[in-house]
């Protein structure tokens, strides 16, 4: 196949492909009928840089090659081929176009690593942070995540659900910093959460037990002066849901309270007592754990989520009005939608925000079906 032919034919770029092509042939007719002393050949050195702006390094190799070529074409019409000038012209259009195919390469093999970053990013969300699953029981789950860096898909925020015999346990934790350390102990508590949450009877007994394994990780390689600089610890909500009582029962390790969606109406479900964040506590009784309960009936939704939604600010520098804004959810037609709530919550925080957070933020909504 002619290389113009696999050129038109190949990915994206048909069409911005016609740009070069088109200057290269503008100016090989106008160069051609211009008077003697109007030379408009080291234009053509523009036609390998636009390509490069969108193609890949054989096709803008081919339209450098094209370049060259109308300028040979343009000193034989001419009669100026032999000369030092145009040879000069020629010399340094190859010149540039040879550099620009190289910065062609060099861009090219670093969006390949780039894509390779992210594929790899991807799995390990998907590995360590899953979507839900949309049904548990009598219970219809939904979750998001979003990020505060450009390109990333994972942070310290977290979510987890495990299925027991008659009831559905939930996480919701933000774990102190960013970046890697982060992630690490978004992990641990990941893993320790899904371990722990089918052997454990209470969720006081496994707020102990996430706590515990929260400090193990962060102490075990610390010296005693770093302990106070360096500590590691999550607020955290941890819930219990069975599926024959409509109730919801959760413990609150210094994470911001659940919204309950409910009759048209949004409320703030404010447990009496709040214990420290996971890793901060040290506490090996189980009864410092409060377990606060609260009715949970069929056609209401919970939101869990985590202070990057609270502390989302906008041009003026307020903070994202959560309590309004579901208010406003709640008078909808599908509030007891999770999915549809999210989505909300999303729209609404991002347009809040003019889509840039301050904070990584996540949410889960949860829905009690009807019998």
């Amino acid at each position: 196949m002619p290389p113009l032919q696999r050129l038109w034919r190949s990915r994206p770029g048909r069409t911005l492909v016609l740009v070069p092509l088109g200057m290269i042939a503008a100016v090989c007719v106008v160069d051609v009928l211009a008077p003697p002393d109007v030379h408009l050949g080291p234009l053509l050195v523009a036609a390998p840089a636009l390509a490069a702006a969108f193609s890949g390094p054989r096709r803008t190799a081919l339209i450098g090659a094209l370049a060259v070529a109308a300028q040979v074409f343009i000193g034989a019409a001419r009669g100026v081929l032999g000369t030092e000038n145009l040879i000069a012209q020629i010399a340094a259009l190859i010149l540039v176009s040879a550099l620009i195919v190289v910065f062609c390469l060099v861009r090219e093999r670093r969006e390949r690593q780039l894509s390779q970053s992210r594929t790899v990013a991807q799995a390990v969300q998907e590995v360590l942070l899953p979507p839900l699953p949309e049904r548990s029981g009598p219970l219809r789950l939904a979750s998001v995540y979003l990020a505060a860096q450009d390109e990333a898909t994972l942070g310290g925020d977290l979510y987890a659900a495990a299925r027991t015999r008659h009831s559905t346990r939930l996480l919701l934790a933000d774990v102190r910093g960013k970046g890697l350390p982060a992630i690490s102990h978004a992990a641990l508590l990941l893993g320790a959460f899904r371990a722990a949450s089918h052997r454990r009877p209470a969720l006081p007994l496994l707020a102990v037990h996430l706590d515990g394994a929260m400090r193990w990780d962060s102490r075990q390689w610390q010296t005693e002066e770093a302990l106070d600089t360096e500590e590691a610890f999550a607020t955290a909500l941890l819930l219990d849901i069975p599926d024959d009582e409509d109730v919801v029962r959760l413990v609150n390790c210094g994470h911001p309270p659940p919204v309950l969606i409910a009759e048209g109406r949004a409320r703030t479900l404010v447990a009496e007592t709040v214990a420290p964040p996971l890793g901060l506590g040290g506490l090996t009784d189980a009864t410092a754990y409060a377990v606060a309960t609260f009715p949970f009936r069929p056609g209401e939704t919970l939101l869990l989520h985590t202070d990057g939604v609270l502390e989302a600010r906008d041009a003026d520098g307020a903070f994202f009005p959560l309590a309004a804004r579901a208010s406003g959810w709640a008078a909808a037609r599908d509030a007891a939608a999770p999915n549809r709530l999210l989505d909300r919550l999303r729209d609404d925080l991002l347009a809040h925000a003019r889509g840039r957070l301050g904070d990584d933020a996540a949410a889960v909504a949860i829905g009690r079906r009807e019998p």
